[in-house]
């Protein structure tokens, strides 16, 4: 009996003794720590800080200029026409007296409105701005002009398409110098046919990648992000399709 007893206290003392010296994984501020020995992934995706109703100066504002204004002869760093120089925020606000939140008391929004041939800017034989790049440099007067810039999140480049991807992009960015009978190089790029001719060829891709061998484009502007020259290489590599 006496042997039974002192059994069962052994026992009972290896069972409480066991658990009193096995401690669970605590975390003070209450999150969730990875027992399994697997490293746990800390790397912050991508995220779009883009606000939908912003005109971020870099991305939508810049290419526009660069492309119709900042070119040779006009108003690039070199020729700088009438001491305006177009072609990064500074020289755009002080030579191309830019006033905040008032499209009416500066020079440029005036220039890109004017109907009369002989006073609009971009001059011809060069088009027009379009209505929207008019709107877009509008809109960011009215915001105050502001060098803004955002992080458009992860690069998408599952579905790329001429008329949703493309087109607008080049509209913006190199259509000012690709246009009519004045194309730079004779190459038009306001055309499917035209900017097919480039993509198949493989100097679209060469221009704006910066590609030893090929005129690194747009001509006096910074090389395009990654993002776009992927998704511009991958709309190729498909065949360049008119979708």
């Amino acid at each position: 009996m006496k042997i039974k007893v002192v059994l069962g206290l052994i026992v009972l003392y290896i069972i409480v003794f066991s658990n009193a010296c096995r401690f669970d994984p605590i975390d003070i501020d209450g999150d969730p720590i990875d027992t399994t020995g697997n490293p746990i992934d800390t790397t912050d995706n991508p995220v779009n800080t883009c606000h939908p109703d912003t005109v971020y100066f870099s991305r939508d504002v810049l290419p526009i200029f660069v492309s119709n204004c900042a070119i040779s002869g006009c108003h690039d760093a070199i020729t700088r026409e009438e001491g305006i120089q177009l072609t990064d925020y500074d020289n755009i606000i002080n030579t191309g007296d830019i006033k905040p939140f008032d499209l009416e008391a500066g020079d440029i929004y005036e220039k890109i409105t004017e109907d009369r041939n002989d006073k609009r800017m971009p001059p011809p034989p060069r088009a027009k701005l379009t209505n929207a790049q008019i709107a877009t440099i509008a809109k960011w007067i009215q915001q105050g002009a502001k060098n803004l810039s955002c992080n458009e999140g992860g690069c998408n480049t599952d579905n790329v398409t001429y008329s949703g991807t493309i087109a607008p992009f080049l509209q913006n960015t190199c259509n000012g110098c690709h246009t009519g009978s004045s194309a730079g190089a004779g190459i038009q790029l306001n055309t499917y046919a035209g900017v097919r001719s480039v993509a198949l060829n493989g100097r679209l891709v060469g221009a704006v990648s910066h590609t030893t061998g090929f005129v690194p484009m747009p001509q006096g502007g910074a090389k395009i992000n990654d993002c776009r020259i992927s998704q511009i290489t991958t709309w190729v590599n498909a065949g360049a399709p008119q979708n």
